[in-house]
C-alpha cells in the first residue's frame, strides 16, 4: 500500500497536478487485466470513455478560440491529429506512464507496459480523473499544458502519423527506388524487448531507429531517414 501511495505521489509531481481523491487517480491507472484478478477493483475503461470526450471538447474549444482563420474542415483535421492514439502515446511516454499502470503479470509479460493502445487509453483515463477531481477549468488547463507541443505541430503540419509512407512518397516521386527495413538486433527480456532497425535506400543506410516493437523501430528509422534527407537538402 505504501509503494502504491509513493507511486501516485511521484506521478503527480511528474504531471504537475495534485489530486484530492487519490482513488480516482488509482482507478485511472488500473488496467482491466489487474481488476480481473481482484475483487471489487475499479479499472479505467469508464474513465477512458469520459476522458476522450473531455479531451475532444477542450481541444475543440482551444482551436476554435485561437485559430479563427481555420475552416471547419481544417479544424477537424487538426483536432484529429492532436487527439489520435499516437499523440496520446507520445504524452504517455513523456509522463513515463507505463511504469505506473497496475496490470496483471500476464499482460506485463506480453509487453503491456509499452503497448500503444494501453498507454493512450490510460492518458484519457487520467484526463477524466483530473476532470472529476478538480473540474473543467483545471482539466482544460492540464490538457492544454500537456498538449501544447502537439497542438503546435498539428497546426504547422509537422505531425506525420506514418513515417514509412512519407519516406516512400518522398523517395519514389521521381521513380522507383529500393527501400528495405533491416532488423539489426534486439535487446532485453521478452516483456521489455527493444528492437533496432536500419532503413536502406538502394543499399545505403540512411536511418536507424529503435522501439519496443518491430513496427515502432521501423517507424523511428524512417523518421531518422527523413531528418537525414531534410538536413542534406538544406
Amino acid at each position: 500500500m505504501k509503494n502504491l501511495e509513493n507511486n501516485l505521489k511521484v506521478l503527480q509531481k511528474k504531471i504537475l497536478i495534485q489530486f484530492t481523491s487519490l482513488e480516482l487517480l488509482q482507478e485511472a491507472l488500473t488496467h482491466s487485466s489487474y481488476a480481473n484478478q481482484k475483487k471489487d477493483i475499479k479499472y479505467n475503461e469508464r474513465l477512458e470513455f469520459l476522458g476522450d470526450s473531455v479531451l475532444q471538447l477542450c481541444i475543440s474549444e482551444y482551436l476554435y478560440k485561437n485559430y479563427s482563420d481555420k475552416s471547419e474542415g481544417q479544424l477537424t483535421k487538426t483536432r484529429a491529429l492532436i487527439v489520435c492514439e499516437n499523440s496520446l502515446y507520445e504524452i504517455a511516454k513523456q509522463w513515463e506512464l507505463g511504469g505506473f499502470i497496475r496490470m496483471s503479470k500476464g499482460e506485463e509479460l506480453t509487453g503491456g507496459r509499452t503497448r500503444v493502445s494501453i498507454l493512450a487509453d490510460c492518458v484519457e483515463a487520467v484526463i477524466a480523473a483530473v476532470y472529476l477531481d478538480a473540474g473543467f477549468e483545471v482539466a482544460r488547463d492540464f490538457i492544454i499544458r500537456n498538449f501544447n507541443n502537439t497542438i503546435h505541430e498539428a497546426i504547422n503540419n509537422e505531425i506525420i502519423l506514418d513515417y514509412k509512407t512519407k519516406l516512400q512518397e518522398l523517395l519514389q516521386k521521381n521513380g522507383d527506388v529500393s527501400i528495405i527495413y533491416n532488423l539489426i538486433k534486439f535487446e532485453g527480456p521478452p516483456h521489455r524487448r527493444e528492437f533496432f532497425t536500419e532503413v536502406l535506400v538502394n543499399n545505403e543506410v540512411i536511418g536507424k531507429g529503435s522501439g519496443f516493437s518491430k513496427k515502432e523501430s521501423e517507424q523511428n528509422s524512417a523518421k531518422a531517414a527523413l531528418n537525414f534527407l531534410e538536413g542534406r537538402d538544406e
